[in-house]
């Protein structure tokens, strides 16, 4: 980036190959030391490609810094607000607890104050909404785990394609009978509508975050 426009298309090239290698890390590559020390290097990097506007040809840009960075250094915010949103899916009425807005809030707020004012906005939108779909399941998943003896959704999993819901679809097969004796009425629902409407390849994450936020941010079924 510091050499000129005239490498621009060599920068190009160079920044798809780290969004690349950031989506293809696998589970036993988490487990190597090396790896957080690339990220850490890799998320340096990606935020100068930003600086330099790269985002605007590379449109999954700012989805693989925001990733890059919360698997480098993100698990305590993400600690965190997964416990807050399993607050708000616990109050009885959703239209008071807001699990999805409040899950949104939280993920538009951090990628503002991490990314400041950068062109993207679509890209931006699309990782927010992947995101908050992610934290709104690790969130309902961590309710399970009170009741049950099952495996947490790695944190290493959030906003990165589908693998937090092939997680989440794979976890609550494996414990469906447990889930449906243990558990209670509101958090089965709130399972369900997670399930369902997310699983939809027809629609836009927007649109599908759009679904659950109508549903869980409601006063939901009498219970």
């Amino acid at each position: 980036m510091r050499i000129g426009s005239s490498h621009r298309d060599i920068a190009i090239l160079l920044v798809g190959a780290m969004s690349r290698w950031v989506n293809n890390l696998q589970d036993e590559d988490m487990d190597k030391p090396k790896t957080k020390v690339l990220l850490k290097a890799l998320r340096t990097n990606l935020k100068l490609a930003i600086d330099g506007s790269l985002q605007l040809h590379q449109s999954d840009l700012i989805a693989s810094f925001l990733q890059t960075l919360v698997m480098s250094e993100g698990d305590r915010w993400l600690t965190n607000q997964i416990h807050t949103i399993s607050l708000a899916l616990r109050v009885p009425d959703g239209s008071e607890g807001k699990p999805v807005e409040t899950a949104g809030d939280a993920v538009r707020s951090f990628a503002t104050r991490e990314l400041g004012k950068v062109q993207g906005i679509a890209a931006l939108d699309d990782y927010v909404a992947n995101a908050t779909a992610d934290l709104v399941m690790m969130a309902a998943w961590s309710i399970v785990l009170d009741s049950i003896d099952g495996e947490p959704i790695p944190n290493y999993y959030f906003a990165r394609d589908d693998r937090t819901y092939r997680a989440f679809v794979s976890r609550l097969e494996e414990h469906k009978v447990e889930i449906g004796r243990k558990l209670g009425k509101r958090i089965k629902w709130q399972l369900r509508v997670l399930q369902k409407a997310l699983a939809s390849r027809q629609e836009t994450m927007r649109k599908k975050v759009q679904v659950v936020r109508e549903e869980l941010d409601s006063e939901g079924p009498v219970i």
